[in-house]
């Protein structure tokens, strides 16, 4: 009981900081909610988004993402990431998990919102080039470097890396919500969004902006207390599967020695994020009527201390 009650605490204090405090009507609404949908429980995407290697996945696609100048300067001076780190990043898991598991009108009618904020966002970059958010070739930049990163990720510490056919489904799916978003021509295999990247090379540099979220990721992150042990495991595991190039660009020192090493690290802390996760009951992939059940069962437990019955629906990857 003991072993389990730390996991369960472990996986809501891991949820709560990435789905927020209305983390369960948020699962309802977009797991429990009957109508089609984009994708299917045995899609690439699906596996990929659920994985607690979208952790270091994460942070991995954030340090990425800095290289580009333009989009570096819309995200520090609108996205509010230092003043209000975990709305954040409750906001970008509300919609990776919308996108991949919502409805269709729903996943549609968010993409929109995101659409109308984008085009209200504009400004000049430390160099003084303008740049608007809706600008096709900063969409392709963040999409790409996201999805790549969580690539690597999962390949690195997911609990079933994919196959290549997989791998290039993966990218296939994931570019059909970023296709309405306003990405011109997402990349539809590996390959395709191996060559966005380095297409992209020449027009990227590192800024004031980059260096400072740089340090901000990895330095002084946003935690405190224990939870600081947990995370720098993550970010260990986000610089290890970051390619030599962009380690350099960014000024982050990793002998060749000690990526075997921040690998490691990097899988421990994916593991341990993974069976906090696993405490958690599953309510997004539960009916209503079986959340109602299990919401029923949590409150006599807390109610009488009766240990109750352990839900056979337990989660297994991260409750974005």
């Amino acid at each position: 009981m003991v072993l389990e009650n730390v996991q369960r605490a472990l996986g809501e204090a891991v949820r709560s900081k990435v789905a927020g405090p209305d983390a369960d009507t948020r699962a309802g609404q977009i797991w429990g909610k009957p109508g089609p949908r984009w994708f299917r429980p045995e899609d690439p995407v699906w596996r990929v988004h659920e994985d607690a290697s979208m952790f270091p996945g994460g942070i991995a696609a954030l340090l990425l993402q800095t290289l580009h100048p333009l989009a570096m300067a819309g995200v520090a001076g609108h996205s509010g990431y230092r003043s209000d780190p975990w709305g954040r990043l409750t906001r970008t898991s509300d919609y990776i998990a919308t996108t991949t598991y919502a409805t269709i009108p729903d996943a549609e009618a968010l993409i929109e919102r995101v659409r109308a904020r984008h085009d209200q966002v504009r400004g000049k970059d430390y160099r003084g080039r303008p740049y608007r958010a809706s600008d096709p070739e900063l969409l392709a930049w963040v999409h790409a470097a996201e999805i790549q990163a969580f690539l690597w990720a999962h390949q690195a510490y997911g609990r079933a890396p994919l196959s290549p056919r997989e791998a290039d489904l993966y990218v296939e799916q994931a570019g059909l919500p970023a296709a309405k978003l306003g990405v011109p021509d997402p990349p539809c295999s590996v390959a395709e969004l191996t060559g966005v990247i380095e297409g992209m090379r020449p027009r990227l540099e590192v800024s004031p902006e980059a260096l400072d979220t740089v340090d901000f990721l990895l330095r002084t992150p946003p935690v405190s207390g224990a939870a600081q042990y947990g995370y720098r495991l993550l970010a260990y595991g986000a610089v290890a599967v970051l390619p030599d190039w962009v380690r350099s660009m960014l000024g982050i020192a990793l002998p060749e020695l000690g990526i075997p090493l921040a690998s490691g690290l990097g899988r421990f802390g994916t593991a341990a994020v993974r069976w906090g996760l696993a405490g958690v009951q599953n309510r997004r992939s539960a009916s209503p009527a079986a959340r109602a059940r299990q919401a029923g069962r949590d409150g006599h437990q807390r109610d009488h201390g009766a240990q109750g019955d352990r839900d056979a629906e337990t989660g297994q990857g991260a409750d974005l």
